[in-house]
């Protein structure tokens, strides 16, 4: 991911890519060549790159188990003012909480890389909610392979259509026999989730790769149920925004874009071409923007006007807890009230205990789980 974060800075005037980390020193110098990081500031420890750099923004692109330590370091450091973390935002429910602690009490300004809610199909589809097209929303429905690294995107988006109303409760079931680890993090098999906010607008999601489970399940990436009406986003083999209201048939939306990104005309795949001749960098405003670009335009843009990033870390919360909360459900075999009390991850902590033999259905606060740090290839990159 930071080769994808690195270029979002890039583009930015008044912006330079100061400094990069990597535990492997090999990645982080092919990463400093490939975007001209100066020499003198690569690192194969990022504490190191924080107190020889002092970089004013870090962007953390390295696997959620190490989200957690990273984040508080930085914001402890007193060296940056804000952090850009990679989503989904750590692997435990109370490792989410104290990044956002440490940063409000450090005065760090944390977001998450929900970029999603910057392309084109998702903003359309909430112009139309609050235009009232299909009248008031009721319910929110997605298919995705798993509640938790993929699936935050859709929550964080949950959150958005229902204009952050919170969520009273949710109730789940999962299935975890075989192992599935995205990034070193354990997620379901196959799972379905439901909630509802104070508002009164319900959701449904499911997840699964098998047929029949996941996007299979829904047909679209996301679909918003109003009193009047429908709205799809990512359909399959379909558009990426269509609405329908109950005396219509289906209208698409052209939004030029899809759920994954810009659609590049001919013009701009001609421009594309010219600058992969051209040292890179050079193309980076005449290629589309990506919805990571315009998520790191945000936390700049933020910074220098002084106001709440809208994917800032307190809101973020309100992706994180959904999976852990589903989970939970899965624990305690029934209905999970929010806010969630409880420290670590439960899905974890189910399969620990059933490679333990010690079985399942806890209920209350359990003890935070340990992953440990892992090794990655990934580069975290800066920006200044």
């Amino acid at each position: 991911m930071a080769y994808r974060h690195a270029p979002g800075y890039r583009r930015l005037d008044g912006v330079e890519l100061v400094a990069c980390a990597d535990i492997v020193r090999e990645n982080a110098e092919a990463f400093a060549e490939t975007f001209d990081v100066p020499s003198r500031h690569v690192y194969e420890d990022y504490e190191e790159m924080l107190s020889g750099a002092e970089p004013d923004v870090v962007s953390v692109c390295v696997p959620p188990a190490i989200h957690a330590d990273i984040v508080v370091d930085c914001a402890e450091s007193g060296v940056p003012i804000a952090v850009h973390c990679e989503k989904p935002m750590a692997t435990t429910w109370g490792d989410c909480r104290r990044m956002v602690e440490a940063c409000d009490e450090a005065d760090v300004q944390l977001t998450i890389n929900h970029q999603r809610r910057f392309g084109a199909p998702f903003t359309r589809a909430k112009s139309l909610l609050d235009d009232g097209t299909v009248g008031e929303l009721r319910r929110i429905e997605f298919g995705e392979v798993n509640l938790y690294d993929a699936g935050t995107h859709q929550f964080d988006l949950a959150g958005y259509y229902a204009d952050w109303s919170p969520v009273e409760w949710v109730l789940a079931g999962a299935d975890f026999s075989e192992a599935n680890e995205w990034f070193g993090t354990r997620n379901e098999n196959q799972g379905l989730a439901q909630w509802r906010t104070e508002s009164g607008v319900h959701g449904l999601a499911s997840t699964g790769e098998e047929p029949g489970t996941g996007s299979d399940f829904t047909g679209c990436y996301m679909r918003l149920l109003g009193a009047d009406g429908a709205i799809e986003i990512g359909v399959e083999d379909g558009p990426a925004l269509r609405y329908r209201t109950d005396d219509g048939g289906w209208t698409t939306v052209d939004t030029g874009e899809d759920v994954h990104g810009p659609n590049p005309g001919k013009l701009r795949l001609g421009l594309a071409k010219l600058v992969d001749r051209a040292p890179i960098g050079k193309g980076d405003r005449v290629t589309p923007t990506s919805f990571v670009d315009r998520a790191i335009e945000e936390v700049v843009g933020a910074l220098r006007e002084d106001r709440d990033p809208v994917i800032g870390g307190e809101r973020s919360l309100y992706a994180a807890e959904l999976p852990f909360a589903s989970w939970e459900s899965v624990r305690r075999r029934a209905r999970v009230d929010l806010p969630l009390g409880i420290d670590d991850n439960p899905l974890q902590a189910l399969v620990e205990d059933a490679e333990s033999g010690a079985g399942s259905g806890e209920t209350g606060d359990r003890e935070a789980n340990e992953t440990g740090d892992l090794e990655t290839n990934e580069t975290g990159d800066v920006g200044r």
